[in-house]
């Protein structure tokens, strides 16, 4: 094969090219390494605890979703080491996960075959704060030269193409909590254009004091000591969410391509739309119609989704905005709907990529994974929460949901391979 573009002859109309995920690398707060995680993620067992990167006794939110056990010595050569921030170092030992889980060696590609799409929504906060204090504290010539790119939102995608020699295209989306299903599709595109394969998701960490002090500034953080109580959406009790880092990374392949080479398929991107919420004030949110576009992007009816996996994002207005949504798409109570992100808090960038890797590993195993810490569901929040045990059910399609502040929305279409 090579990394030519085919061309429909002129007058035709060639079909879209499937996009179909052939590889998932996993670093979550509950589990380092996809099966590990989804180990956890199906027993109901939470990342979530007190904070242990930095002392966080004077700030007024105390838990997080920490990747535990990692050890970047253990995944990366000692010249990257100076060079990248925590987010990154997370996202190379994602990325290797997922082009070992493919099967793919990247150096036997053709030139251009392929490239990087990833989603940020903070950057290097935790190298750029250790930079920022040297800068005070010592002077300007104590800084590194490495701050000039490794707290960059572009970072995650430079670094991993860099690694891997993936000269395709190259990208990087910046809409929040959204970010994952965006640039997900966006590597769909370019799959589309002619590409091979793209290496596609979302990682994020700003477990440090200067990352921690903007989120809490964002207002949405729970001031819960409890790690079963903090983040509980859709619970007549939600106080905010918890916050965690990591995510998911994809190996995402054009059909054909895949099936040439005899690959393992988890299942196929088949839709994917993106809404904007007016401002506040002058309309509702438009994450139904995200919903419905994506489904019409896929050839579907809702009535073909089998489980959906909710945004969830623990704020009392946010959650029934979502509910709302749900229900009018698919009737009180009808269809199944987790929220995994439970057990690792939200991931900003990383947590729409680990929820659609949830889904292909949910179609892969039959299975609906649960919703841990709920409780009792606000009354006007009228969902088929699945709740503390997971269910199994035959499933063949899923729907994914996510939202990022400032009014993003995004809905994608995960599709059983058969």
């Amino acid at each position: 094969m090579t990394g030519t573009t085919l061309h429909a002859p002129a007058g035709s109309l060639a079909p879209p090219a499937r996009a179909v995920v052939t590889g998932i690398g996993v670093t979550a707060p509950n589990g380092l390494g996809t099966e590990t995680w989804w180990s956890a993620v199906r027993r109901g067992k939470s990342g979530i605890g007190p904070i242990s990167r930095f002392d966080a006794d004077r700030y007024p939110a105390l838990l997080a979703g920490e990747v535990p056990g990692f050890v970047a010595e253990d995944h990366l050569p000692s010249r990257l080491l100076p060079q990248t921030d925590r987010m990154t170092r997370l996202a190379l030992a994602a990325a290797d996960e997922a082009f070992a889980d493919a099967g793919v060696a990247p150096e036997r590609l053709p030139e251009y075959a392929a490239g990087v799409v990833t989603a940020s929504s903070s950057g290097g906060f935790e190298f750029g704060q250790r930079e920022l204090q040297a800068l005070w504290s010592k002077g300007g010539r104590y800084v590194s030269a490495y701050q000039s790119f490794a707290w960059f939102y572009a970072v995650n995608s430079g670094q991993i193409s860099i690694r891997h020699g993936l000269r395709g295209p190259s990208a990087v989306l910046v809409s929040e909590q959204a970010g994952g299903l965006d640039a997900l599709a966006q590597a769909r595109r370019e799959l589309r254009r002619g590409t091979r394969l793209m290496v596609t998701g979302g990682i994020d960490s700003a477990l440090c004091p200067w990352g921690w002090t903007a989120q809490i500034a964002g207002g949405s953080l729970s001031a819960s000591d409890d790690p079963a109580l903090a983040y509980r959406p859709f619970s007549a009790e939600a106080s905010g969410h918890v916050a965690g880092e990591g995510g998911a990374l994809l190996i995402l392949e054009e059909e054909s391509s895949a099936r040439e080479r005899g690959a393992r398929v988890y299942g196929s991107v088949a839709g994917y739309a993106a809404t904007f919420d007016p401002p506040p004030g002058t309309g509702g949110s438009r994450l139904r119609a995200a919903a419905e576009l994506a489904l019409a992007d896929a050839g579907l009816e809702p009535g073909a989704v089998d489980v959906v996996f909710a945004d969830a994002a623990g704020s009392v207005e946010a959650d029934r905005a979502e509910a709302a949504a749900i229900t009018e798409l698919f009737g009180p109570y009808g269809v199944p709907v987790t929220a995994p992100k439970t057990m690792t808090g939200r991931l900003y960038s990383g947590g729409a990529s680990l929820d659609v890797a949830a889904a292909l590993l949910a179609l892969r195993d039959q299975v609906v994974p649960p919703t841990v810490n709920v409780g009792r569901l606000a009354d006007d929040c009228l969902l088929d929460l699945v709740t503390e045990a997971g269910r199994e059910l035959p499933l063949a399609t899923a729907l994914v949901l996510a939202r990022g502040r400032g009014g993003f929305n995004a809905a994608t279409v995960i599709r059983r391979y058969l």
